[in-house]
């Protein structure tokens, strides 16, 4: 049995109306995802690769490297020779360099040191080991910013993306509340003040949604103006002119949200479980606990250097002597003197013994430092891998259920309305509900990009891997 419900003419102009402002608004908002879909915007990956340009900290390590570099050729080298030119045993009463036969009215000298042991060989070595740390410290700078500038700009995107979603509904809760009007009006259905009311009270809170979202915007942008900015490059780099300006104040990112390529996908898939020696295995090339192993070794070679002090250091000296004649005009015989000095370790007690001891300690100090690294690694693994799991379940609920259900729910309150069988009210919150659904499943596609990110930090040999794509271009929102 087929039900025939009657409908005025009034209440078809107003039904006619919603169903055409929902229309206009459809179509709206397909014009303006068309027109933004150019990608002359700023993307992902020239973020990255910008900030990579013009950090001033990797030229700094750059030069810090280079000091310690040349100090190790300077460590390897014997110590400058001393002169010395003096005039010996002249006599005070007459200051005549003839008159006493001990008197050398010239004596030049020279003499060189030679430092304990292996000292020179061992402390170039260490200042090398030490040196060598600084390209693994620079390769992890450059992932952990890559990860830092990634974070900025999905949170950028997420508040530029969340902006269009509610100004993409926005007109059609305007659409809503000029129906209200028109209903109310007309005085036919069920439209009553309060839905008038109830429509004007959600557009202001969707305004202050908007502006929440815009500050938000502002301050992620801001904040990416650190790493992409031009300020004072050229203090310090002579790169500045390479690099792509950026307007801060007007930034405008890309409106496709980037399909990031998970590096380690079998060691990184959520529904197994990874054993630490496996993670082990991987992160013993991490560049962070590389640059950690270079430290390692060059306090291990400080126990070498100070059990050198045991060893003598010796030193020899030579000196000519020019005397000139007598008091009776007879020629005296020039003087050379040579000689060996070395100092007597004896009493090591308190001396050598314990820089020995210092120099273990600090060794064994640094290889904590290691583990705990290590074990700091591990946990972010483990925890970036289940977020990862979880945002894939909630994208799967999202997808396949949700936001279908939401449409559905949205588009039967909204037919019942029309056919005055449902209420204003109930027509608002199924919208609204809608919206909201399309916000958290727009921050659960960025979160889960931002943990994949996360988790190529442990694996990526170079800091733009951790934001390549897949073969698959993003998918615009």
């Amino acid at each position: 049995m087929i039900k025939v419900i009657a409908v005025s003419p009034a209440k078809q102009s107003i039904k006619f109306l919603l169903m055409l402002g929902i229309l206009i608004s459809g179509l709206f908002s397909a014009s303006i995802c068309a027109e933004t879909s150019v990608s002359d915007k700023l993307t992902l990956e020239v973020a990255v690769t910008a900030a990579l340009e013009k950090d001033p900290w990797l030229v700094g390590n750059q030069h810090i490297q280079d000091s310690i570099s040349a100090m190790s050729v300077s460590a390897g080298t014997l110590p400058d020779p001393k002169v010395s030119i003096s005039t010996v045993n002249l006599p005070v009463d007459t200051f005549d360099i003839g008159q006493e036969n001990m008197t050398n009215y010239l004596k030049f000298g020279v003499s060189q040191m030679f430092p304990r042991g292996d000292s020179l060989a061992i402390r170039k070595k260490q200042l090398e080991l030490e040196a060598d740390q600084y390209p693994h410290q620079r390769q992890d700078r450059k992932a952990r910013l890559a990860v830092k500038v990634s974070q900025l700009w999905l949170d950028a995107y997420k508040a530029q993306e969340s902006i269009a979603l509610i100004e993409q509904d926005r007109s059609l809760f305007e659409q809503l509340a000029d129906v209200a009007e028109i209903g109310y009006a007309s005085a036919y259905g069920m439209t009553q003040q309060q839905d008038i009311i109830r429509a004007q009270l959600e557009l202001t809170r969707l305004d202050d949604r908007l502006t929440k979202l815009y500050q938000q915007q502002e301050m992620f942008q801001r904040r990416l103006s650190e790493w992409l900015s031009d300020y004072f490059v050229d203090q310090y780099s002579t790169r500045s002119g390479t690099g792509t300006p950026f307007q801060i104040f007007n930034l405008q990112l890309d409106k496709r949200l980037p399909d990031i390529k998970l590096i380690n996908a079998q060691l990184c898939d959520p529904e197994s479980e990874t054993n630490p020696e496996v993670l082990y295995q991987y992160f013993s090339q991490h560049p962070a606990v590389k640059a950690l192993d270079q430290k390692i070794e060059s306090t291990d070679t400080g126990i070498a250097l100070a059990k050198q002090k045991y060893k003598p250091e010796w030193g020899i000296n030579a000196g000519y002597g020019f005397r000139a004649e007598n008091q009776f005009g007879n020629d005296r015989a020039d003087f050379l003197s040579f000689g060996v000095t070395f100092d007597l370790p004896l009493f090591t007690a308190n001396k050598q013994d314990k820089e020995v001891e210092s120099a273990v300690y600090k060794a064994e100090a640094v290889k904590t430092e290691k583990w705990l690294l290590l074990r700091k690694l591990i946990a972010s693994f483990d925890t970036a891998k289940t977020g990862l799991r979880r945002l894939n379940e909630r994208q799967e609920l999202y997808q396949s259920q949700l936001l279908p259900q939401m449409h559905e729910q949205a588009e039967a309150s909204l037919s019942a309305y029309t056919n005055d069988e449902g209420d204003f009210a109930e027509v608002v919150r199924a919208r609204i509900a809608d919206l909201n659904a399309e916000i958290d499943a727009l921050d659960i596609d960025v979160e889960r990009q931002k943990s994949i990110v996360q988790l190529n930090y442990f694996f990526a040999d170079d800091a733009n891997e951790i934001v390549a794509g897949n073969q698959t271009s993003g998918v615009e929102k």
